[in-house]
């Protein structure tokens, strides 16, 4: 397509919605006191059975340009929130703008985390304006924002920037584990895996080591009076989420409580599971999911515990209209393998508090 002449870059702005970051609006130096005559944005946002739920709740127009306006020079053209990994064209009069135009791209909140590392530990952190020491949550991404860019585990999924949004008094901490997000082939394959089968690499992901190198950073933070030692939490999803367990077990006494969500049961992470008798956790995850044995492990290890005196071992098992409410599971006829991939996505109901599960671990201390 061509393009037109004397075109100036674009400023786009982003946010991480529940399914990872989303545009929402651009600026662009524009010359004149009068708005453009046309303006359109081409793209293909829609590309999600969430995003075309949401759009048929919401109103929402595909290609929907919301608002433009005009100050001081700049123009500002507010958007229907859509993916940034989407491609898009942003038409002003006669000008085409696409990815390969951006001068700078802003993401709310996660901007405001810091890029840290300490050896091979790799970690975005935000730190919070209050003084004194502060309780922090670390979070654990899941396999898809494995990598060494120490980004995608803040943009790619929901989680980290939300903590910060809904804690802005706490650090949160948001290390990035090493390795390649796995292919679909390799997820595939997984799901076809027997329970006894599951044991994962030791090498990559949220490993004891790796997870040693992260418990050690935020000892340095206590030690430093940076962070109250009383008010430690650790939460993550999917091989975060056995990443949390395996946490638990490796920072033993470091974590007030912890909140794995839909966590990767395998003989190891159940063994862990089932041996943390003093821990205060609470689990999350759909009633099924795309480990189809997932939550049968899950409460026979939160049963085993509470059999053994921890009444501090709890267990919510997201139902189908719990998961309705965030547009989870909501299309018709949806084959079953489809339906357990987006009931994975159970995270977002359960960073959202339902059923107050994040405001439980936010308000357990070690004393």
């Amino acid at each position: 397509m061509e393009k037109g002449k004397n075109m100036k870059a674009i400023t786009v702005y982003t946010r991480v919605g529940n399914s990872g970051q989303e545009i929402t609006h651009f600026t662009l130096p524009y010359p004149g006191d009068s708005l453009p005559q046309k303006v359109n944005l081409e793209n293909n946002h829609l590309d999600t059975s969430i995003d075309c739920f949401l759009a048929m709740q919401t109103g929402r127009k595909a290609n929907g340009i919301a608002k433009v306006s005009l100050k001081d020079g700049l123009l500002r053209i507010d958007c229907m929130p859509f993916s940034y990994q989407s491609p898009y064209r942003l038409w002003v009069d006669d000008r085409c703008y696409e990815a390969q135009n951006e001068a700078a791209v802003h993401t709310d909140w996660a901007d405001r985390f810091e890029p840290l590392a300490n050896g091979e530990l790799l970690y975005r952190l935000y730190k919070p304006d209050a003084k004194g020491a502060r309780p922090l949550i670390l979070f654990l991404h899941g396999g898809g924002e494995m990598g060494t860019d120490n980004w995608q585990q803040l943009t790619a999924c929901f989680g980290p920037v939300f903590l910060a949004e809904t804690y802005p008094d706490c650090y949160v901490m948001a290390p990035q584990a090493k390795g390649e997000p796995p292919t679909p082939e390799a997820v595939a394959a997984f799901k076809r895996l027997r329970f006894d089968q599951s044991d994962q690499r030791t090498d990559v992901g949220w490993n004891r080591l790796y997870l040693g190198l992260v418990c050690d950073e935020i000892r340095s933070m206590i030690k430093a009076g940076l962070v109250d030692e009383n008010r430690v939490y650790v939460t993550g999803l999917s091989m975060g989420g056995a990443g949390t367990l395996r946490a638990l077990s490796v920072g033993a006494g470091l974590f007030a409580a912890a909140m794995p969500v839909c966590p990767s049961m395998t003989p190891e992470t159940y063994s862990i599971l089932c041996g943390l008798r003093h821990a205060k956790l609470w689990i999350a995850a759909s009633y099924i999911d795309h480990t189809l044995y997932r939550h049968k492990y899950l409460m026979d290890g939160v049963f085993a515990l509470r059999d053994a005196g921890n009444r501090d071992a709890r267990l919510t098992l997201y139902a189908p209209e719990d998961l309705e409410k965030y547009g989870i599971g909501v299309i018709d006829d949806m084959p079953l393998e489809s339906l357990f991939g987006w009931n994975h996505m159970c995270w977002v109901p359960a960073y959202r508090n339902e059923q107050g599960l994040l405001s439980w671990m936010m308000s357990q201390t070690k004393n």
